[in-house]
């Protein structure tokens, strides 16, 4: 079984948890991949700026958050349902985002 079939298996797991019957398509299933590897990659690229403060702490960092991916993967059924039109919502996910963007720029431009 390679790794696509298990993480489709467990996003049925999740829809079934949550009361979702509706069967996985693969854009779906794909679109769902594509948000779990953009959230992994943008957790290790902010990790990775901990370097600048101590180097030990980064690798914890990173041990710590590829034990938390390996456990809660995947991440985006779950989300899912958090997924609405409310303002509330939208403008915390707004913010979260410009706030990741300036410390990247603040972080990456500190020893330049």
């Amino acid at each position: 079984m390679n790794i696509y079939d298990i993480i489709l298996k467990k996003i049925k797991d999740v829809r079934m948890e949550t009361g979702d019957d509706t069967p996985v398509s693969n854009m779906a299933a794909s679109s769902m991949l594509t948000a779990e590897i953009t959230l992994i990659s943008s957790l290790l690229i902010a990790i990775v700026m901990f370097r600048l403060l101590n180097i030990t702490l980064m690798i914890a960092l990173i041990v710590v958050i590829f034990a938390l991916v390996y456990m809660a993967v995947p991440i985006m059924p779950r989300l899912k349902r958090e997924q609405n039109d409310s303002l509330a919502s939208m403008s915390f996910y707004v913010i979260l985002g410009l706030a990741i963007v300036v410390v990247l720029f603040f972080w990456g431009n500190l020893n330049v």
